[in-house]
């Protein structure tokens, strides 16, 4: 392959990811003035990677794949939609609609980086590295950060109970303790002070 085909590749997937900042999710922003898209997400993931390296389970993990993992793993969305977590009906068909969107989404670039950027979004899915496993626990942090700060509003616009949050996100504790037990807190602080239900 020229250059120039490889970089035409490159560009056609970059202007394709655009349509990202499309993907409106659940979470609202933490001002409350409306809800975040998926960019934004994917976004503050990387800076909490950065922030909070040093709460993994393993420090000896690589945070450049960290960072790497959290920026891709919602570019599926561009075709997938958000699925949102507590969202059963959705929750089943998620899985076939990300791998169609994946197929085609990363075929977009150039074999090498197709091959790449697929294998950091499948280790992402599987969570069963200690890298994932961290990334994965981010990624679950964050929604529920900016549901207790805009006081549950995401939870209480769906109904959402407190049972239902820990059992979704409990998974996260094979990625950080430390955050599992920090948001534990501050999700018993939410229940007490009306933001959820119990």
């Amino acid at each position: 392959m020229s250059n120039r085909n490889r970089l035409n590749q490159q560009i056609r997937f970059i202007v394709e990811i655009d349509k990202l900042k499309q993907i409106v999710r659940q979470s609202w922003l933490t001002d409350g003035s409306r809800r975040e898209n998926s960019v934004e997400h994917s976004w503050h993931l990387a800076m909490m990677a950065m922030v909070l390296a040093e709460h993994a389970n393993n420090p000896d993990i690589d945070m450049f794949r960290v960072i790497k993992m959290v920026l891709i793993h919602d570019i599926v969305e561009i075709d997938a939609g958000d699925t949102f977590l507590y969202d059963q009906e959705n929750t089943e068909s998620k899985r076939d609609r990300e791998i169609a969107a994946a197929d085609r989404i990363f075929a977009l670039l150039p074999a090498d980086q197709e091959a790449a950027f697929r294998a950091l979004w499948e280790e992402f899915e599987a969570r069963n590295t200690r890298t994932a496993k961290f990334a994965y626990a981010l990624d679950r942090l964050q929604p529920m950060l900016h549901n207790v700060i805009t006081k549950g509003k995401a939870w209480q616009t769906h109904g959402i109970t407190i049972s239902q949050v820990i059992d979704k996100n409990r998974p996260m504790e094979e990625g950080s303790a430390i955050l599992w037990e920090y948001i534990s807190g501050l999700l018993d602080e939410a229940v007490e002070q009306g933001y959820i239900a119990e």
